[in-house]
């Protein structure tokens, strides 16, 4: 069974009706399991650790207990738009070579700074411990902005399937930075800059009107409504949310493409702006499009539209 199929088993949801009780997992189980360790992606130049003297909610000191940055500086001086990269894995494990170490080198070769996150999995850590993850490596990179050569208002993400939900739940969840904070890195906002979604979920009124529940790794087999909703960024979109380049596939059987056009409207009614695109073929982790079937080569043009909106937005400089 490959990475891509794994994640779609662990991303099946059950029945609303066989719920029985309405409690959110916890973030730090009173019985803690051992923390699911993360090989990193190759070809990195430096990880940093997010918070040197532990994490929010850890309650261990292993190395899946530690969320980190993988760091993949671009040549030249700079400065330089980043990008954070968030691999999938149904938010139990991460995909870090084919949904990380490949878009950051990608990034790396048309001029970006690129940087892979590792955050806190399941069964160990559910939320909200992934995105205070996400939400520390966005803040970090904005507040040593200087030192990593990139600018300060150039800073996207880009998520693949689980980590395309946490890239979602980022770009409509997000707070400003506090002025009066002891830690310099909470001064800045965590708001992205601009977010790339690739088959993310975005809209879990989706599943829980057919009866369903969604993201049971995140928030459980019998979540409240209040857990769900906290959790759903279709519920979350704003005029403040990030502008958005949308991927899915009419393929795709464990994240039904509806989640991007319901997202999609909704990031439309706001002003938000935002891009569309969904491919007839190709299943759930298709990752950039173009490691697929010969068959699939439609996917293969992926890239080039993502070229082409980030330099639209002036997050790419033109490539000779």
């Amino acid at each position: 069974m490959n990475q891509s199929t794994f994640a779609a088993l662990l991303l099946l949801t059950i029945p609303l009706a066989a719920q029985t009780s309405a409690t959110n997992a916890p973030a730090n189980p009173a019985s803690p399991v051992v923390a699911t360790r993360t090989a990193p992606p190759t070809g990195f130049t430096n990880s940093i650790v997010l918070w040197p003297a532990g994490a929010p909610l850890a309650h261990g000191t292993t190395e899946g207990d530690i969320p980190k940055l993988f760091t993949y500086p671009a040549a030249g001086a700079g400065p330089h738009s980043a990008v954070i990269v968030m691999p999938g894995g149904g938010y139990t494990h991460e995909v870090m070579e084919q949904e990380g170490a490949a878009e950051a080198r990608w990034l790396v070769a048309h001029g970006i700074s690129a940087f892979v996150l590792e955050y806190r999995l399941a069964p160990a850590y559910a939320y909200p411990a992934p995105m205070l993850d996400a939400s520390r490596a966005i803040r970090y990179v904005r507040s040593h902005a200087a030192e990593l050569a990139v600018n300060p208002n150039r800073i996207g993400v880009w998520g693949f399937s689980a980590g395309g939900h946490l890239s979602a739940y980022m770009a409509t969840t997000h707070k400003p930075g506090d002025p009066t904070a002891a830690d310099p890195i909470d001064r800045v906002s965590d708001r992205p800059d601009f977010a790339i979604i690739s088959y993310g979920v975005l809209a879990l009124d989706l599943y829980t009107r057919s009866g369903t529940v969604p993201l049971q790794t995140l928030i459980g087999p019998h979540p409240t409504q209040a857990a769900i909703d906290a959790v759903d960024p279709f519920k979350h979109v704003s005029a403040d949310t990030s502008p958005c380049l949308i991927y899915s596939t009419t393929g795709d059987k464990t994240v039904d493409p509806r989640n991007a056009t319901e997202f999609y409207e909704a990031l439309k009614s706001a002003g938000v702006p935002v891009e569309l695109h969904i491919f007839e073929l190709g299943a759930h982790g298709t990752h950039m499009g173009v490691d697929q079937p010969p068959a699939m080569r439609e996917l293969t043009l992926f890239p080039t539209l993502l070229t082409n909106w980030l330099q639209l937005h002036g997050w790419m400089a033109p490539q000779p």
